[in-house]
């Protein structure tokens, strides 16, 4: 017989537990539905946190982005040179070798350290590059312009003898050595951390071509802003001359305070997923060891590795072991960079080419005085190295930015932005029409090679309206061979 239920005073039934059992009931229901609630609050914060960090790396993508570009637009400050070269001459009384060294200097520093501050860039990030440019402009150009103010007030103030010399010549030189190497530095932190924060998109050869671009342009917009801002006046109130000296002082200032900007927003989002995928495919293309890579938990130069310490801090564990990973795939690529014997070639051709359109621009200025007879220069001035320089930053800029979209657009690209030694199945957007970059690359050097031809036929000597053909052919040979080899 079951038992029988509670009876109370009266011999009546009783079901006091009853209402216990259905509280409990709907207390366990309710437990679930805030469960639920708890579980649904988590996962909108987790979505919420993440859209949070997508958009803060996207804005500090987008700054960093923007900052480069600016520093790419004022680094080019050494294409402007041909526009004062001549007054070099004739108020510091410079021979022509003098400004060649000058200038040559600026060129030599500009290319030489490149290895160099790649890797300080690659290890240390582009920041420090930046901070190193804006030391270097502001020390070179405020340098190079104490030099000129002195040695102009001397000789055509004072009365100093043109053949007097107050051995001040050495340090004009290591004046524009820092410009040159100030500028290498301001280029290659603005081109890395464009590369880096953008190497993976679909049209990442016109996102490279952005901060080349803006480098070619600076030449441009430098070059008006010293002939119709910074400007000597003749007695009738017209414009003169350049004013070197504020020039020089205005560039100082402008590039000192761009670096410290860009010291601070050249920031490389994601670096830790770069360095992941590139070990990921160096694993795949056959240089990845994966024995030799996991040795560094065992052992560490052929010592065994000692017991974990309880006390290390893990975050410091896990800052050296990104650092150890990112060193390791840096040394791996430069490795494979430096076994590919077609990179010395194609080193060696730039290097070839670029010489001469480098010569070009440091003597622009000289060249176009030479093609005018004296006469007309005294009557009138039928073009100015400062217009030739702006033909020459605008051609060169065009020819970036088609070069950047052409190669994006026709060029074969390889799957990936790191080293790989296996074949790639060469691809194209369009499907059908492949060019290879090396064909832009010869098509554009001859633009160059014929703006020479047609300088040295004598077809632009006393017709100097005609130097444009030459400044547009070899600026668009110039800047288009710069932005097939950043």
């Amino acid at each position: 017989m079951p038992d029988s239920a509670p009876v109370d005073r009266d011999g009546q039934q009783t079901f006091r537990d009853e209402p216990r059992e259905v509280a409990s009931d709907q207390e366990s229901t309710l437990s679930g539905y805030v469960e639920d609630d708890d579980t649904y609050d988590s996962d909108a914060s987790y979505y919420l946190n993440r859209r949070r960090d997508r958009r803060k790396k996207h804005a500090v993508r987008l700054i960093a982005f923007m900052t480069a570009n600016m520093m790419a637009l004022c680094a080019g400050s050494s294409m402007v040179f041909s526009m004062y070269a001549p007054l070099f001459q004739s108020r510091l009384h410079y021979s022509q070798l003098q400004v060649n060294g000058a200038a040559s200097a600026c060129s030599i520093a500009l290319y030489m350290p490149i290895s160099v501050l790649g890797y300080v860039c690659d290890r240390y990030g582009a920041r420090p590059l930046a901070l190193v440019s804006a030391i270097l402009f502001a020390f070179g150009y405020g340098l190079a312009a104490g030099i000129y103010r002195k040695l102009d007030l001397e000789y055509n103030s004072v009365g100093k003898p043109r053949g007097a010399s107050d051995g001040s010549y050495p340090f004009m030189v290591f004046a524009f050595v820092c410009i040159g190497a100030a500028t290498c530095a301001g280029y290659i932190s603005s081109v890395s951390t464009v590369a880096k924060n953008f190497g993976k998109g679909k049209y990442r050869g016109l996102a490279l071509a952005m901060p080349i671009t803006c480098f070619g342009l600076s030449g441009m917009w430098l070059s008006q802003a010293g002939t119709n801002v910074f400007y000597e006046r003749r007695p009738d109130g017209s414009h003169g001359d350049v004013d070197v000296f504020r020039f020089f002082i205005f560039l100082a200032v402008l590039l000192f305070v761009m670096g410290i900007i860009c010291s601070f927003t050249l920031r490389v989002v994601d670096e830790q997923d770069l360095i992941e995928e590139a070990i990921e495919e160096l694993e795949n293309s056959g240089l990845l060891n994966g024995s030799s890579f996991l040795s560094r938990s065992q052992s560490y130069g052929g010592v065994a590795s000692a017991e974990p310490n309880e006390d290390a801090d893990p975050f410091d564990s896990a800052k050296d072991d990104v650092t150890w990973k990112k060193n390791w795939v840096l040394n791996a690529e430069t490795r494979a960079f430096l076994s590919d014997h077609t990179m010395y070639v194609f080193a060696l051709a730039f290097l070839l080419v670029i010489g001469p359109g480098e010569a070009f621009v440091n003597t622009l200025g000289s060249v176009l005085g030479t093609l005018t007879p004296p006469h007309t220069i005294s009557v009138s001035s039928p073009t100015s190295a400062a217009t030739h320089v702006s033909i020459f930053s605008v051609t060169s800029t065009i020819a970036r930015l088609l070069i950047g979209t052409l190669t994006d657009l026709l060029a074969p690209q390889p799957h990936t932005q790191h080293a790989q030694v296996g074949a790639v199945r060469p691809s194209s957007p369009l499907g059908r029409l492949s060019v290879s970059r090396v064909a832009f690359y010869i098509f554009f050097v001859g633009l160059l090679a014929s703006g020479l031809l047609v300088l040295a036929s004598g077809v632009v000597q006393n017709h100097a309206e005609r130097f444009w053909i030459v400044s547009g052919l070899i600026g668009a040979g110039y800047g288009a061979v710069f932005s097939l080899t950043p």
